[in-house]
């Protein structure tokens, strides 16, 4: 075998074990199912067996109790997988009164059949996804659960770049406040030093003089610097 070769099956052998690294260390997906048929669980926990080295976690309630329970017992879940048609209630239900209790956990709402009014009354209530049961096959499950996932985190993103940017304007407001605030105060100032520097006054007065014109020089120049790079933030960003 060559030197060359050899090298090449190193770096390769260290990439796939780094590749192995980061996909041994990526938590698996929690997720709360909630349906009173426990066949389904079955069929569910088969489906989200693994996707693209993705893996899960799969938690069971049977009803809107139970569901709380696990809840306020593993806030940190990733998805809930709502079914409908719940005994006594149903699945649009309990999916508002886990909003209203503070839980912000994405909600896939699982039905027997395809309802357009059941789907738009999900998305009134704020549900992510909308699925028929029967649908929800090979691949399309956990497909949907990691959109669902991955669009959460894109809105979290823009929320923080969002709210990043109103900072930002927050601040650069200030800046003009305060440059103007400042302005003012200190042409004030430089009048009425000039003013006292005409007059008959002593050594000690004008070293004074001197030392406060230093002073609102000083302040001039730094109040200008701040002002120019406001302009500048103003016109990357624009």
């Amino acid at each position: 075998m060559s030197i060359i070769l050899f090298l090449q099956l190193c770096r390769t052998n260290a990439i796939l074990k780094e590749i192995k690294k980061v996909q041994m260390e990526e938590k698996p997906i929690k997720i709360l199912l909630v349906d009173d048929d426990e066949e389904y669980l079955a069929i569910a926990k088969h489906y989200l067996r693994s996707f693209h080295h993705r893996s899960f976690e799969v938690d069971w309630a049977h009803d809107e109790a139970s569901t709380f329970q696990i809840l306020r017992r593993n806030p940190a879940l990733d998805v809930i997988l709502m079914d409908y048609y719940m005994p006594e209630t149903n699945g649009l239900d309990i999916t508002k009164k886990i909003f209203e209790a503070g839980f912000s956990i994405p909600v896939i709402l699982l039905t027997a059949n395809k309802d357009f009014r059941i789907a738009i009354e999900a998305m009134k209530f704020g549900v992510e996804e909308y699925l028929v049961k029967e649908q929800a096959v090979d691949t399309i499950l956990p497909r949907t659960v990691i959109n669902v996932i991955e669009r959460i985190q894109l809105k979290k993103r823009i929320s923080e770049v969002e709210n990043a940017r109103k900072k930002t304007e927050a601040i650069q407001e200030l800046i003009v406040t305060m440059c103007h605030e400042f302005n003012n105060p200190l042409a004030a100032i430089k009048i009425s030093s000039d003013i006292l520097s005409r007059q008959q006054i002593n050594d000690h007065h004008k070293e004074l003089l001197e030392t406060l014109n230093k002073n609102i020089t000083f302040l001039e120049k730094q109040i200008v610097k701040l002002r120019d790079f406001n302009v500048e933030k103003k016109a990357e960003e624009g």
